[in-house]
């Protein structure tokens, strides 16, 4: 199916169930910005690791992966002030617009060194520090104007969901295959160049349809804030802005020192101490009910479980990356498939597989017999253990000394996002259902930290990856097979608790 058609489908089914016209605009911003961001990540740690003389950074890969993690996991840190900036400061559409210049601003300084005499680490920098922090307004924001636009909820609002994931995973598919390409076999910058240009048309067509929103997400939510808090608000946003700033340039002219790998391994402890303090003040002292007290401990361990499971998951951009780039036969007669390329195949397989999932749950549910959500956890963990099995017989390929074949990692990405499916859509369903109704917005910043901390933790997994001693190789893809099918053994023998705990709410 074509590029074309594949969008048609989606936007037609919109127009056949009277979606509101805003889905088309927030359709395809999101389509442009998933195109931008998944485009500039798959080639971010094959820049990185790159020589100089080949136009990378020369990083080594333990640093590379951990700078890696700890970007990719900040993008999702970020949207939680994003999404409290737009609910109290700016609205959410402005927060969609604001977060989308900020975005392309970051991509074309990642590109900056081909038309400027400025350093390739000043404006590799700069530029990720402005993706964050925009992507940080623009994702959370964009999602909750989709709920807006459906008053009513129901089925038609998950509808809309759907139809707005399909824009999602267009872009994810799109993206590393243009960016990639240009990258690769071209310069590096012209493939960040191709992201901003992008997120470029993203935030001209918001503009152009941005009326077809009507009021939702217009106006930020003043209610119960004094005219005297509001001031606080915008400067306490202004200080964080010029810390963050005078933090940055203090990095990149070496008055600071910021080392990766350290840096990752606070960031993961912070997180971990942020969530212990967090689920604690709830459970002890949120005046909860004994069903309530329950529910958040169901919570807890789904947060654990995310955590966990994108550990393995997000691999995906880092080990497996260079996997494909250094140890994958990647030639096709005269072509050679960029390394980039193989990222998007868990946006194809999301794309065809998506609606088999969602129908196999339906005629499961009817014969009552669909899974609870703690055991498609384990069923998620299991796949996932399946993909890194498949990658211990593709690096013993490699340790004897031949180039593994490209159906090694397509096995692998097809399990990973079998598991994706299994993991992902339900378990930020079931977070929005066992929430108290006071800590919703919170439970669910609870989601977005188990991503965040799974990505660092994917990211010092990474590093302990050595080039230079293929021989380890089986032997770590092994050691996370251990640890994914020991979360599923767990997720399995807790889900009697964990099902009659979260009973009412599934």
């Amino acid at each position: 199916m074509s590029k074309d058609a594949a969008i048609q489908t989606p936007l037609n089914e919109a127009v056949e169930q009277g979606h509101p016209p805003g889905l088309y605009t927030l359709f395809f911003t999101e389509l442009w910005e998933r195109m931008s961001y998944y485009g500039m990540r798959a080639l971010l740690i094959l820049f990185m690791v790159a020589a100089v003389d080949q136009g990378g950074l020369g990083f080594a890969e333990k640093d590379a992966a951990a700078i890696y993690g700890l970007y990719t996991a900040a993008v999702y840190l970020l949207a939680l002030p994003g999404g409290w900036i737009a609910d109290r400061l700016l609205g959410q559409q402005n927060a969609v617009w604001y977060g989308g210049i900020i975005i392309a601003a970051g991509h074309f300084t990642m590109a900056l060194p081909l038309f400027a005499p400025v350093s390739d680490l000043t404006a590799f920098f700069t530029g990720l520090v402005f993706i964050v922090i925009g992507t940080g307004l623009l994702k959370p924001n964009i999602s909750a104007i989709v709920g807006e636009l459906y008053p009513d909820g129901g089925a038609r609002q998950d509808a809309g969901f759907t139809i707005f994931y399909m824009g999602i995973n267009l872009g994810a598919f799109a993206g590393p295959l243009i960016s990639g390409w240009l990258g690769e076999n071209i310069d590096w910058h012209y493939g960040f160049g191709a992201a901003g240009v992008g997120m470029f048309f993203g935030v001209i067509q918001y503009r152009l349809m941005r009326n077809k929103l009507g009021q939702a997400g217009l106006k930020p939510h003043h209610e119960g804030m004094s005219a005297k808090a509001l001031k606080v608000s915008w400067f306490a946003l202004g200080v964080f802005m010029l810390l963050a700033l005078a933090l940055l340039v203090a990095g990149l002219n070496g008055w600071v020192h910021f080392p990766a790998v350290e840096l990752a391994h606070g960031t993961k402890y912070f997180i971990i101490t942020v969530a212990a303090i967090f689920f604690a003040y709830v459970l002890f002292l949120g005046k909860l009910t004994a069903d309530e007290r329950k529910r958040v401990l169901v919570i807890a361990a789904l947060f654990v479980g995310a955590a966990m499971f994108w550990a393995g998951f997000e691999q995906a951009g880092s080990s497996l990356n260079l996997f494909a780039e250094r140890y994958t036969d990647r030639v096709m007669g005269s072509f050679t498939i960029p390394a980039s390329w193989f990222q998007s195949l868990n946006p194809f397989f999301i794309i065809t597989l998506a609606p088999v999932f969602a129908w196999a749950w339906v005629q499961l549910a009817r014969k009552h017999l669909e899974p609870s959500t703690p055991f498609k956890f384990a069923l998620g963990f299991f796949l996932l253990a399946g993909g890194f099995f498949v990658m211990v017989f593709a690096a013993k390929a490699v340790t004897a000394g031949e180039k593994a074949l490209p159906f090694w990692l397509i096995l692998t990405y097809l399990l990973h996002t079998t598991g994706e499916l299994c993991l992902s859509p339900v378990g930020l369903s079931s977070v929005t259902k066992l929430a108290p109704k006071r800590y919703t917005s919170q439970m669910m910043g609870t989601w977005f930290m188990g991503a965040a901390l799974g990505n660092v933790i994917a990211g010092l997994i990474a590093g302990d990856f050595d080039e230079h001693n293929v021989q380890q190789m089986p032997d770590l893809f092994m050691s996370i097979v251990t640890t994914s099918v020991g979360m599923g053994i767990l997720f399995v023998v807790l889900t009697p608790v964990l099902k009659r705990w979260s009973k009412g709410c599934e």
